[in-house]
């Protein structure tokens, strides 16, 4: 779903210092006081608001915007997910990934993804402010309190050295047996007694760490690496 748009359609702000900045977050009170911050800046232009993960992409093909700042977790498609596909359509968009909470996983996540920065949603504004200047000059960052534990993280992990699935956690592991089982997202919440919106996470993050498409790809993946009973109802064990 859509809930605000400006501007006159995809008009790209090279040459000039205007930034343009789609803001992406399913709480409309969150939105509306991006936008209210963000208008205080002559350089910024915030062209449009998106309420899902699903409408950023749909705005970004259409407005081309130079920063997204987003959610992390949204209805439809999360923030994660939602950032691949748009930097797999215009790598030339950067996104800032919002969140409340310095999740590891959601960390590792959307830089993976393609996200430009990862910033919490207790920051100042200037550090926001801030944050969108360095993104939008092509520069990177993360927040500090995070940027330890995502370094670690990547030095310890090989992709060469272990098959794709071996990067899953035992949740995780869980959940695509579930998905294998064609099990569905309510269904698998019921299971796991999780919400669904966490299950839409989860298998967000499942195929991140895959590198897969969608659902049908990863059932497809769990039957071919024998994962299809790794998780036994009957116990709720691997």
């Amino acid at each position: 779903m859509t809930t605000t748009q400006a501007g006159s359609g995809p008009q790209r702000s090279e040459g000039s210092k205007v930034v343009r900045i789609l803001i992406a977050d399913d709480h409309e009170v969150v939105r509306i006081g991006l936008r209210s911050l963000l208008e205080r800046y002559p350089e910024f232009q915030v062209v449009g608001e998106a309420s899902s993960g699903a409408a950023a992409i749909e705005m970004v093909d259409r407005l081309l915007p130079d920063v997204v700042v987003m959610d992390i977790r949204m209805p439809e498609v999360n923030g994660v997910d939602a950032c691949r596909r748009i930097r797999e359509r215009h790598p030339e968009v950067k996104v800032i990934m919002l969140t409340s909470y310095p999740d590891d996983e959601a960390v590792f996540g959307a830089v993976m993804a393609g996200a430009s920065g990862y910033v919490l949603k207790q920051v100042g504004s200037t550090e926001l402010v801030d944050a969108i200047h360095t993104v939008a000059r092509g520069e990177s960052l993360l927040d500090p309190s995070v940027t330890g534990k995502l370094l670690e993280r990547v030095r310890m992990m090989s992709a060469d050295e272990q098959p794709p699935h071996e990067k899953l956690n035992i949740q995780e592991r869980r959940i695509l047996a579930l998905i294998a089982q064609g099990k569905t997202n309510r269904e698998i919440a019921e299971t796991l007694f999780l919400s669904e919106k966490t299950v839409r996470n989860y298998v967000s993050m499942i195929l991140s760490k895959l590198g897969l498409a969608n659902r049908a790809e990863a059932a497809a993946y769990a039957v071919r690496q024998n994962m299809v009973h790794d998780f036994k109802s009957g116990d709720g064990q691997l």
